[in-house]
């Protein structure tokens, strides 16, 4: 089938020309194009034509096309990688607009534009296109035109990429400081977790602390406590050994001296009642006792005791 194809088109071919007017086409046969490079000139008049696929503009070969009397409302954006293009005819279709891309027609030296619904500034760059001349100057008004659009075209690129840009940033600058927002809040609620923490450390230090203070001063307490008994009765105990060591002293002293009374006594009534009053030794102790009796006569006491040991010598 493609074969069957491939030599109708070749049937087609006259020299450098390829005809295919008049042949209710609905899509350019871009393939069977393709097979034939030295086909340069292209005519597609009088079809029912509607869009090209993108396919079509790799056929860069083609210097003259002929699309006049189609239905097309659209060129394909790739219209400019058809570098070696001269001579465009698109008289009578439903053009409004043409591709930026159209500008990349370097080559271009010839186009019509006739018979179409052009906006108004294209209309205005296209002009008539009524003989070679102005079908010349229909092409390069029309380059001139397409290449300020396509400047334009960059340049709104440009403003709308720089614009996107400017969000960009401003979208990243906002990011940036909700993480540096989030990052100080997450580093305040540490610090303030770390400070919950310490504090507690510290009450729980300082109630360990009270409680130890406390037990000190229980032990300090109990130990004074303790002192101050042994104190006591180490205060009560010694004035009592005192009393004790002075009552004994007295005891002894008592009993010495009532020894020494009872043997001096003794001594006195041997030598006052016995015989021996008149021994050597008794002598004196006689002459002193008389004195001391004597000197004693006044006291009442001494004189009941004077006269009672009279009375043991009768």
């Amino acid at each position: 089938m493609i074969k069957g194809k491939v030599e109708n088109i070749k049937d087609k071919i006259d020299g450098n020309e390829l005809d295919l007017s008049l042949r209710n086409l609905t899509e350019v046969p871009v393939k069977e194009l393709a097979a034939f490079p030295k086909a340069t000139v292209l005519d597609l008049s009088c079809n029912n034509l509607t869009t090209l696929a993108p396919e079509f503009c790799s056929l860069t070969h083609l210097i003259k096309i002929d699309l006049s009397k189609n239905q097309l409302v659209c060129l394909p954006e790739e219209i400019g990688q058809l570098g070696n293009l001269q001579h465009l005819d698109l008289y009578n279709n439903k053009l409004k607009m043409l591709p930026v891309g159209f500008s990349q027609l370097k080559s271009l030296k010839w186009l019509d534009l006739k018979d179409n619904p052009l906006e108004p500034t294209l209309a205005k760059a296209a002009g008539d296109c009524l003989d070679e001349k102005q079908c010349k100057q229909c092409a390069s008004r029309v380059l001139q035109h397409m290449k300020a659009l396509q400047e334009e075209a960059e340049k709104e690129r440009e403003r709308r990429l720089l614009k996107e840009r400017e969000l960009e940033k401003k979208k990243e600058a906002k990011q940036r400081e909700k993480e540096a927002r989030e990052r100080e809040a997450n580093k305040k609620k540490k610090a303030e977790e770390k400070e919950r923490k310490r504090k507690e450390y510290q009450a729980q230090m300082a109630a360990l602390a009270a409680q130890e203070q406390q037990k000190k001063k229980k032990e300090e307490k109990k130990k004074r406590a303790a002192q101050k008994q042994g104190k006591k009765t180490a205060s009560e105990s010694v004035p009592k050994a005192k009393r004790s060591i002075c009552s004994l002293f007295f005891s002894l002293l008592l009993k010495l001296l009532l020894l020494l009374i009872v043997g001096v006594a003794s001594v006195i009534a041997v030598c006052q009642l016995t015989e021996l009053r008149k021994e050597a030794f008794c002598v004196p102790l006689n002459a002193h006792f008389e004195e001391t009796v004597r000197w004693a006569q006044d006291l009442e006491v001494v004189q009941q005791v004077i006269q009672k040991m009279s009375d043991l010598r009768t």
